[in-house]
């Protein structure tokens, strides 16, 4: 069995702690999670996510895990708000670079009024888990610093674990393994 299926393995007995569910960690910090693993096995790690999500959302114990897709809710959010043909047309005239300063301006992924940060919060019930997956998919328009930090500061009710195609080292991120990001985290490593 490869490390990877060794460490997805355990993602269910360590969200369903108790202690975890509590959602305080060490010295009664928020509990915010970080599962990093190698960006080949994505596929893996996506299918466990479905089936882990499917279990526990279909057992009777009342726990939930709501999972947020970055890169569904970027499109999901646009559409909503009526800009994802602005961005084609943005696309075409001006550029990739562009049409990326664009949509981190349409979605204010800067600032304290993060839509994707508010959506979250308002569609996470309580009793719940949040997942946090499609980091690879989004980038380079939502980094997961800017997600991270500002769910952070609201979003202290329930567990979140961010599911990272790359490294944590505990203290900083590196996207893909090779994308170092020079932000300090306050989240704990999953497993």
């Amino acid at each position: 069995m490869k490390k990877i299926e060794i460490r997805l393995e355990q993602i269910e007995a360590k969200i369903t702690n108790d202690d975890f569910l509590k959602n305080k960690g060490l010295g009664n910090e928020v509990g915010y999670y970080i599962f990093d693993y190698p960006p080949q096995d994505e596929l893996r790690v996506r299918q466990h996510i479905a089936d882990l999500k499917a279990k526990i959302n279909q057992s009777t114990g009342g726990l939930k895990i709501v999972e947020y897709d970055l890169y569904k809710l970027v499109i999901a959010v646009l559409k909503e708000r009526g800009y994802l043909e602005k961005c084609f047309q943005f696309e075409k005239a001006k550029g990739l670079d562009y049409t990326y300063e664009a949509i981190i301006k349409m979605l204010r992924l800067t600032s304290k009024t993060n839509l994707l940060v508010n959506h979250i919060i308002e569609h996470t019930p309580p009793h719940s888990i949040v997942f946090i997956t499609g980091v690879g998919k989004c980038y380079p328009i939502v980094r997961s610093h800017n997600v991270l930090n500002n769910l952070h500061q609201v979003l202290d009710s329930v567990p979140v674990v961010m599911f990272f195609p790359g490294i944590y080292s505990g203290q900083d991120l590196q996207l893909f393994g090779t994308i170092k990001d020079d932000n300090y985290y306050r989240a704990f490593k999953l497993i």
